[in-house]
């Protein structure tokens, strides 16, 4: 299982018992939009190469709201 945790300048995440960040520039780079108009979905696709997408995405301007 993998756990997102985001704030205003990048994403905390746990994969596979592992500790890291995407740093938001990266994040940015990755999906070419701004920051605030990427979803979690799109993250997790970063992270994993097949995530199980459940519910429906959020994006990360809201999460942060």
């Amino acid at each position: 299982m993998t756990v997102l945790s985001f704030d205003e300048q990048g994403v905390d995440v746990v994969y596979d018992g592992t500790e890291f960040r995407l740093e938001k520039q990266l994040i940015e780079d990755a999906t070419q939009k701004s920051y605030p108009d990427v979803t979690d979905h799109e993250v997790l696709k970063i992270v994993e190469k097949q995530p199980e997408l459940n519910g429906e995405a959020r994006r990360i301007g809201d999460i942060l709201a």
